[in-house]
């Protein structure tokens, strides 16, 4: 059965939140704020918080910059996931991946589905791996915020978690340049 192993030690990770809007403030961003609460409460670090437009070249520069930071394990950006005009976080964040993590769309998904039934379909939720920073994009609304957290991220960002979780893999994440070979 899952759960939380007592006898590890709990590992904090740096983790930065971008928030993708065109409208939106620090002070009021609503699913920015459920991310760092929770973040904060399980014991992590916040290393970096910011807001950028709807615009790829932004979204792409802000995360990739912070994937090249060794203070930052975890990249969460919230809005921009779905399907008007103005919606491009996938599109730019995916060529970033060096691989792309379906799981944590389709749990995403999933967990979704028992809140808000079909509409989840309205949401292009992604995950993947760049620079050996997890990089997750959620859609903009705090439901689903705290549903991936809760659900999905909460756990896998916790040490402690069994039977398996990203933090035990953290090391690992780009053994494949450390051994002097390119990613294929």
């Amino acid at each position: 059965m899952p759960g939380l192993d007592a006898t590890r030690p709990f590992i904090p990770v740096g983790i930065a939140i971008l928030t993708v809007s065109d409208t939106r403030t620090l002070a009021d961003d609503k699913s920015g704020d459920t991310l760092q609460a929770r973040i904060l409460d399980a014991g992590h670090t916040l290393v970096d918080r910011a807001i950028v437009t709807d615009d790829k070249a932004l979204i792409r520069a802000r995360v990739e910059a912070w994937t090249k930071q060794d203070d930052i394990d975890v990249v969460i950006t919230t809005g921009g996931t779905g399907f008007t005009g103005r919606d491009v976080t996938p599109e730019a964040l995916e060529p970033l991946f060096e691989k792309k993590m379906d799981g944590f769309s389709e749990v995403f998904h999933r967990i979704s589905y028992d809140k808000i039934g079909t509409s989840t379909i309205q949401s292009r939720a992604t995950g993947g791996v760049a620079n050996a920073t997890f990089i997750f994009v959620l859609p903009g609304s705090p439901g689903a915020c705290k549903d991936a957290w809760d659900g999905i991220l909460k756990g896998q960002l916790d040490y402690r978690h069994l039977p398996c979780n990203f933090v035990e893999i953290m090391p690992r994440l780009d053994e494949h340049l450390k051994r002097g070979q390119p990613a294929s």
